[in-house]
């Protein structure tokens, strides 16, 4: 008799076992690196970031199916020749180091197998981990560093040849290990580790009852509970697709049993948890590559993003206000509510972390590393303020090897979209379809940002958050900071519209994921959450041709421009549901409409007007439901 151990179902068996535990360990690897390097001692930038890129494709060729449909974490042959693969061309750059930076601008032959190499993998990870659409549009830009002689007019150029886009992606800091990567490397990943243990230790759930403690008495108590929830969950996770999943298994049957229609509670948790990526004190990935691109502290970008993000959350809370009170929905009994002290005393700890990382970044000033890095600490220590959350070596395991898959989608994406800005860098094609945008649209500010948000949405649309916002402001802010947008407003409107292309339709993915979970159609589900979000399409455009909404300018300028668009926004929503005391007709949702982008835009004399526009449609809502109220009362005394 055959030993079993030799048998394809014991080889498969041993496989199996191999594949995760390898999974594991190159997981703890990457954490540990990130660790040291981050509280210890950073290494060179193109070495933290080639070792860090390294890990993360050994990650991916062990835990991704090369083809559709095959077995999460099992590695086959091919799989173990690309990891092979992958650590001889990285450790390629660390052994020869010096070498290759004393002959820079003069590669020999080996440079150019090992950067072919390690160009090939990164394209092979990022189909796995994103699908084909940046696999395309990198190796586009990357055929177009060889076709330029052959194209005609603005976008042509001379040609480049192997050797040198080779040299560009591969041996310096301008081409896979440039600026995305690099933040990637530093500081990302101890981010997403922070907040991938705190999710372990229970936070999620704490936070998902703290927000129903706070909302759940009111008017469509549980959609605001996912308003909230989501809004807490985006704000640590990054992810739309992942939030929507882990807060709305709970939050949308809830909606759904409190009297909201199926695609409605779909289209509240899409739009909330895509809204997440602009919350502070961790928004998306992207928020680090835009302080890194412009040059400024973390925190200014943080701060900048405060208010567009409170508009947008209340545009969604005002509107799922008004649809409880259009279909006379009410709240849970409070005896079905956690106590929200109860709630804080067991998981209030939870937010001692962000406190810190809010105080290293804010207050002392710290760089995001070392801030994370703190925070990260704080987390190991109040996790023993509860032995019910103490982290244990399996805990800390099981959360390492979380950070590592969930940051393989944004380091490939980094690194391919390097791919992108190295042959801009080489061709010049920034300048050259920053010059188009600025011609095309006749120097026109508003048409230039709608040829921005378009293309920003329809990256978005196939592209992770941080591959679309870098591909698509790589292009086209510089045209929009030429039109006199501030930098880092420009580089916020591409960041926000990569953001709420999970919730627009035809590839709306965070409506996709909510429409399995409601039981509903995805489409009608986008739409309404379009609907629902309508801030966040109107917020940018106003915030690019007056910075005062991400907080430019002095306080008093500022609070009023707070104030006002508070009262656009619940407009906004009014007129988007119809319904504000009673059901809105038609002359007054319009005026509404009118009035809420009068009070969107900054300035003193659009404020007063659309004031106004909103009094008055406020005024005739509240007189005709007095008078309805009148006639009811009255009919009631007829026999």
């Amino acid at each position: 008799m055959s030993d079993p151990a030799l048998s394809p179902s014991g080889e498969r068996r041993k496989r199996d076992f191999l594949t995760p535990l390898a999974i594991t360990a190159v997981s703890l690897i990457l954490t540990f690196f990130h660790l040291y390097t981050a509280g210890v001692s950073m290494l060179t930038a193109w070495i933290q970031r080639d070792i860090h890129l390294v890990l993360i494709l050994i990650i991916v060729f062990l835990a991704l199916p090369a083809r559709r449909g095959g077995e999460r974490n099992r590695a086959t042959i091919l799989d173990w020749v690309l990891i092979a693969l992958a650590l001889a061309s990285g450790s390629y750059i660390v052994v020869n180091y010096q070498d290759i930076v004393q002959r820079l601008g003069a590669p020999n032959t080996a440079d150019i197998v090992f950067g072919i190499i390690m160009i090939g993998l990164i394209l092979e990870a990022t189909r796995r981990a994103t699908g084909w659409v940046l696999v395309i549009i990198a190796g586009t830009f990357l055929l177009y560093n060889f076709i330029g002689p052959y194209i005609p007019g603005l976008l042509g150029h001379k040609g480049y040849s192997v050797s040198r886009v080779v040299s560009q992606m591969y041996l310096t800091t301008e081409g896979i290990f440039g600026v995305p990567l690099g933040v990637s490397a530093s500081y990302i990943f101890l981010f997403i580790f922070l907040t991938s243990m705190l999710e372990k230790l229970g936070m999620g759930d704490f936070l998902l009852r703290l927000a129903m403690a706070l909302m759940g008495r009111f008017a469509g108590g549980p959609a605001k509970t996912a308003v909230l929830a989501s809004g807490f969950m985006g704000s640590i996770s990054g992810s739309a697709v992942a939030n929507v999943v882990g807060t709305g298994t709970f939050t949308i049957p809830l909606m759904k049993r409190n009297g909201y229609k199926p695609h409605f509670a779909g289209a509240v948790e899409a739009c909330a948890s895509s809204g997440g990526q602009l919350m502070p004190p961790i928004m998306g990935a992207a928020a680090f590559i835009i302080a890194e691109f412009l040059g400024i502290p973390y925190i200014n970008v943080v701060v900048a993003a405060i208010i567009p993000a409170l508009l947008y959350y209340l545009c969604v809370l005002f509107g799922v206000h008004f649809e409880a009170c259009r279909l006379g929905l009410t709240g849970l009994p409070r005896e079905q509510l956690p106590n929200a002290w109860k709630v804080l005393r067991e998981g209030g700890h939870f937010l001692i972390p962000l406190v810190v990382l809010v105080y290293f970044l804010a207050v002392l000033q710290y760089t995001p590393v070392r801030s994370g890095f703190y925070a990260i600490i704080a987390m190991f220590i109040v996790s023993f303020f509860n032995k019910e959350t103490r982290i244990n070596w399996s805990r800390f395991k099981e959360g390492a090897v979380a950070a590592a898959q969930n940051t393989c989608t944004v380091a490939l994406a980094c690194a391919a979209a390097g791919l992108v800005i190295g042959s801009i860098n080489i061709t010049g094609a920034g300048l050259k379809i920053s010059s188009f945008i600025v011609a095309l649209s006749a120097g026109t500010l508003w048409l230039a940002l709608l040829m921005t948000a378009v293309v920003a949405l329809i990256m978005g649309m196939g592209l992770p958050t941080t591959a679309a916002y870098i591909v698509t402001g790589t292009m086209a802010a510089p045209a929009l900071i030429k039109l006199g947008v501030l930098p880092l407003a420009a580089h916020l409107f591409v960041f926000y519209f990569a953001i709420i292309s999970a919730i627009t339709p035809p590839v709306a993915l965070a409506a996709y994921a909510a429409a399995g979970i409601a039981k509903d159609d995805p489409m009608r589900i986008g739409f309404t959450a379009c609907k629902i979000g309508l801030a966040a399409f109107i917020v940018p455009f106003m915030f690019a041709y007056e910075p005062t909404l991400i907080a430019e300018g002095d306080f008093w300028h500022i609070a009023w421009a707070v104030l006002t668009a508070i009262i656009g926004v619940m407009a906004l929503a009014g007129s988007t549901i119809g319904f504000v005391v009673r059901a809105a007709s038609v002359p007054e949702r319009a005026m509404l409409l009118a009035g809420s982008l009068m009070t969107l835009y900054p300035g003193i004399y659009t404020d007063i007007i659309g004031l106004i526009l909103i009094a008055l449609a406020l005024g005739a809502n509240i007189i005709k439901g007095k008078k309805l109220v009148g006639k009811v009362s009255a009919q009631s005394f007829i026999p």
